[in-house]
């Protein structure tokens, strides 16, 4: 059996795919805390911004494995297409595979109270801020494609652009305590803390999950990962679908819990669209920095991460399908066409990898076909304005109850 040498650092510390059995636990338990922590931090801050902070904690595996993968780049440049295919992999797999499993399971559990037999997940005022917050990085990296490489400067540019992210967050106010009664019982045992312990206790809960998962994280990625090479898994397959789906899992965890509650189908499309925007920005930012150390230490100069043809190739296609993503949801709605062509076309380049050039241009037409449409007028162009609106035009109060079985 062939080992990796990219996780040979894994394989190293003695896991076995046994370590499942009380990983797989962990990490369900670390989902469940911060996600409640999540629910009721939305309660005294924007949930945006909630959600942001969610993002962070539910991609410390991602980070940690893309690291990794960077630093092994850095020490031997051929390897460099494997950081690539990890960051193209990890985006394309969560808005291929995770933004339609959310509708999906908001259809099933909602198809009881919703009139529509399939009802569309209807976005607040308030996640226009996230729709939008997806277009600049995407914007930006034509930029770094045109130069075939990224290096340090793209990073700092990246970052700049997810601090102008959180700031627009901070202009949304928190929801109202009317809607408690909505979240889990542990969200309103902490939200309903009495002076500093409220706050420790929603700190306390996203700490313990934080922490959870990042002992955890590792371990399991190895049970994993070993389980996966024992099948005889390619070392490109590895690297850009299993591992990304592992290291994702927490997020799909929250992101399932909140859809078939069908009132909260939103929050969780914004769990995942949060975590797009945190991949696009403060992941890819990571890549030029970890290379370049890596390639430093062991050559003593600095280097700029290069692309080739194959790499651009994998990145063109991850931004056509994003560019598509937030295309689709500047309506702020989420139907069952959009799940399902989304999920098919993501299907057909993961059992068919050499169909990518295809897919890529069937993203292409389909956002013409959707920019026709707003530039006609048979769709609204909503979150634009709204972004704006919130941005431009600090909105006082907090935000009011919703009601309706798609989160209205």
């Amino acid at each position: 059996m062939r080992v990796l040498k990219l996780l040979a650092f894994l394989q190293a510390t003695g896991a076995t795919a046994w370590s499942a059995l009380w990983t797989f636990p962990s990490i369900l338990l670390s989902a469940f805390l911060v996600a409640w922590g999540a629910e009721a931090a939305q309660f005294l801050i924007s949930q945006g911004l909630a959600l942001a902070l969610l993002a962070w904690l539910q991609t410390l595996p991602e980070f940690a494995v893309e690291a990794v993968i960077a630093w092994e780049a850095g020490r031997e440049p051929e390897r460099a297409h494997l950081a690539i295919a990890n960051l193209t992999g990890a985006i394309r797999l969560l808005l291929g595979l995770g933004w339609p499993m959310i509708y999906f399971v908001f259809a099933i559990w909602g198809r009881h109270t919703a009139k529509q037999r399939l009802p569309a997940i209807k976005l607040d005022d308030e996640h226009a801020i996230e729709v939008v917050g997806l277009i600049p990085p995407l914007l930006y990296f034509i930029v770094i494609l045109v130069k075939q490489s990224i290096n340090w400067v793209d990073a700092v540019v990246l970052v700049a652009l997810y601090v102008v992210y959180l700031w627009a967050l901070l202009r949304n106010p928190p929801h109202e305590v009317e809607q408690l009664g909505d979240a889990p019982k542990v969200s309103q045992w902490a939200y309903r803390q009495k002076a500093w312990r409220q706050k420790a206790a929603i700190g306390g809960l996203l700490a313990a999950g934080g922490f959870l998962l990042y002992v955890t994280a590792h371990p399991f990625l190895e049970s994993m990962l070993a389980m996966a090479a024992l099948f005889g898994v390619s070392q490109f397959v590895l690297v850009q679908w299993v591992a990304p789906f592992l290291s994702e899992f927490p997020e799909k965890v929250s992101a399932f819990l909140w859809a078939r509650r069908v009132t909260h189908a939103p929050m969780a499309l914004m769990n995942m669209v949060s975590s797009n925007i945190n991949q696009w920005t403060i992941l890819a930012a990571m890549i030029p920095l970890v290379y370049g150390f890596s390639h430093m230490h062991h050559t003593g100069t600095w280097a700029s991460f290069p692309f080739d043809a194959e790499q651009r190739l994998e990145i063109v296609l991850t931004l056509l399908q994003t560019l598509l993503g937030a295309v689709i949801l500047a309506e702020m709605e989420f139907d069952w066409l959009d799940a399902s062509a989304l999920f098919v076309l993501w299907l057909a380049q993961f059992l068919v990898p050499h169909w990518r050039e295809e897919v890529a241009v069937a993203y292409g037409l389909w956002i013409a076909f959707l920019v026709i449409g707003f530039a006609i007028g048979k769709k609204q162009l909503r979150a634009p304005r709204l972004a704006w609106e919130i941005v431009i035009k600090k909105p006082t109060g907090r935000v009011p109850p919703q009601g309706g079985p798609a989160g209205r």
